[in-house]
């Protein structure tokens, strides 16, 4: 009698893996773009360090070569534009560039199949990668957000109130209504403003009165 064995590992990330992505373009809390993908061996290791992208998967970088070099950093980097429209558009409950969504799809194509391989004693799961294993693993960091969608489940889905931040982040919160993305950083910036905006507007009133 044939007997199915444990799946074989495919490579999967946590929304809190996509949000993460996402956030690696952010702003500083001023406003300030800070880059955390500045360079392609940048972006691969943040991929291998999440278990999305083994070294030995990589297509090898000509060192002679580095405009390939900065067409596959160009690759990651739009991808993670698009997902982040994707996002944006989600919570802003409109419709989504036809650009990303294409760029989207596209990696998604990349992804790894899952198939029926021997195994010891019977067949096991596997999977075969169909296209570069760079989009494999980008189509990875991709499937979480798909799967919010395909559930019907993105209502929880947050862009930071602080316009010097608006890092992405999902609401955990029990009454599903937080604003900031940390009350620690951005909400206590966000309540010091107003404080400052209630003081001056006082100021300014006091002044106006006549004496």
């Amino acid at each position: 009698m044939t007997t199915l064995t444990h799946p074989a590992h495919r490579h999967a990330a946590a929304l809190e893996d996509t949000l993460d992505f996402l956030n690696t373009a952010e702003l500083d809390g001023s406003g300030r773009p800070v880059e955390h993908l500045a360079a392609l061996p940048d972006a691969t290791a943040w991929l291998e360090e999440r278990g999305l992208l083994h070294p030995t998967k990589r297509r090898p970088i000509d060192a002679s070569a580095p405009a390939r070099a900065v067409t596959l950093l160009a690759h990651v980097v739009a991808v993670r534009a698009a997902l982040r429209e994707v996002a944006e558009a989600l919570v802003a409950d409109r419709p989504v560039e036809a650009r990303a969504l294409a760029t989207v799809n596209g990696v998604l194509r990349a992804r790894s199949v899952v198939e029926l391989v021997p195994g010891e004693g019977g067949v096991a799961l596997g999977h075969r990668h169909t296209g570069d294993p760079l989009d494999d693993a980008l189509a990875a960091v991709a499937e979480p957000l798909v799967a919010l969608v395909a559930g019907g489940a993105t209502e929880r889905l947050r862009i930071c109130a602080n316009d010097g931040c608006r890092w992405v982040f999902e609401d955990t919160s029990r009454t599903g209504r937080r604003r900031w993305c940390s009350m620690a950083s951005c909400g206590n910036r966000a309540k010091a403003a107003r404080h400052r905006a209630r003081r001056r507007a006082a100021a300014g009133a006091a002044s106006a009165t006549p004496a």
